[in-house]
């Protein structure tokens, strides 16, 4: 068959509940498993592998009705296929769950497109850098001393720059496992905080002020991503040296252009597997270019890997603990650390991977 005479002739979606290595927590919630949904599109006698975190009922949502829009079309042509995908959910909901299947198949088309032109995501993406900055992302909240220090401080010995810890469940305690946190980590290591929205306002300014002490660099959602003034307000007098951070929780450009007009924001942080895959992703970071503020993508590294080195305007991407461990379960041929940075095998089309779905099949789950 010729590249341009394939059509997508299968739609598969499975999820795949992990549990927790311990107990995690962060400001506002707690959770000892993670979802994982992996979405397979064929066609032209390649199968693409794509996938999101989500609740497993985004797995039912691509059987229906995702999987009409795909099947009998052309693979190349991802725009229409994204636009196409958009419109079904119109009546059902298209922000949340249902931008998170349209992310898991969005994947997955760019790994088919990819194997079928031969080239890699990063490269059909436009490649811009040959490597993707990471911070280690844990220290949850629920961590004892000795499990917020010891981990921060592997991160450090694997070459990572930057790390980030999570605080907001008792703030009088936070700003002593801030201290602690740095006496892991050392001086040169930059320090990151996230709240995931578990502050007040006057509370935030507060906490700001004492992390300052400890050389923090980078405030996440100290208040809820929803409080566009407040993250304003706060950003204007947030001690010097200290990014603001938000915006994990965006599902489509009107979400993220509120948030840059509005100023709330030093750095946006966008999530693939959230905003409708790399598609939804590239308009983001668009947007924030538009508006002179670099992204960093939120979890999810080995597939922020590709899309992120097509980002000319890139803070970093999160090494998140609980994806590092699930994607080194589930796939072969992912992107490799080295030097603090993630680093795509460019000889390996599509997104390079292959899906270990025997060691899956044991955490499968019914949608």
């Amino acid at each position: 068959m010729s590249l341009h005479g394939a059509r997508i002739d299968r739609v598969e979606a499975a999820a795949y509940r992990v549990p927790t290595d311990q107990l995690e927590a962060d400001g506002t919630l707690e959770w000892c498993s993670s979802t994982l949904v992996v979405a397979q599109v064929s066609g032209g006698g390649h199968c693409g592998i794509g996938y999101t975190y989500a609740h497993h009922s985004a797995a039912a949502m691509i059987a229906d009705p995702l999987r009409d829009c795909l099947v009998g079309a052309d693979p190349l042509d991802i725009p229409g296929l994204w636009r196409a995908m958009n419109r079904a959910l119109r009546n059902i909901g298209r922000p949340g769950v249902g931008m998170m299947a349209i992310a898991a198949l969005d994947h997955a088309l760019w790994d088919l497109k990819g194997q079928l032109m031969q080239r890699s995501v990063v490269e059909l993406l436009g490649r811009v850098r040959e490597a993707v900055p990471v911070y280690g992302s844990g220290g949850f909240t629920s961590y004892s001393t000795e499990r917020l220090q010891q981990q921060l401080a592997n991160f450090v010995s694997c070459g990572i720059p930057r790390v980030k810890m999570k605080v907001g469940s008792e703030p009088a305690r936070d700003p002593e496992r801030v201290r602690l946190a740095r006496e892991a980590i050392g001086p040169d290591t930059a320090l990151m905080v996230d709240a995931n929205g578990a502050y007040g306002h006057s509370q935030a300014l507060d906490m700001a002020e004492r992390f300052a002490r400890y050389g923090v660099c980078w405030l996440e959602e100290p208040l809820s991503s929803d409080d566009l003034d407040g993250l304003a307000a706060l950003r204007r007098c947030r001690p010097a040296g200290m990014d603001l951070a938000a915006g994990e929780y965006g599902w489509d450009n009107w979400y993220f252009r509120h948030m840059l007009q509005a100023h709330a924001v030093d750095v946006l942080q966008v999530d693939s597997t959230r905003c409708g895959g790399f598609s939804g992703f590239l308009q983001a970071a668009a947007l924030a270019s538009a508006h002179g503020v670099p992204v960093s993508a939120h979890c999810s590294p080995h597939l922020h890997a590709h899309v992120c080195g097509a980002v000319e305007r890139l803070a970093h991407v999160e090494y998140f603990h609980d994806h590092v461990r699930i994607e080194s379960m589930f796939f072969d041929g992912l992107p490799t650390l080295r030097d603090g940075a993630l680093h795509v095998d460019a000889t390996r089309p599509g997104l390079g991977l292959t899906f270990k779905r025997r060691d899956a099949e044991r955490y499968r789950i019914s949608a």
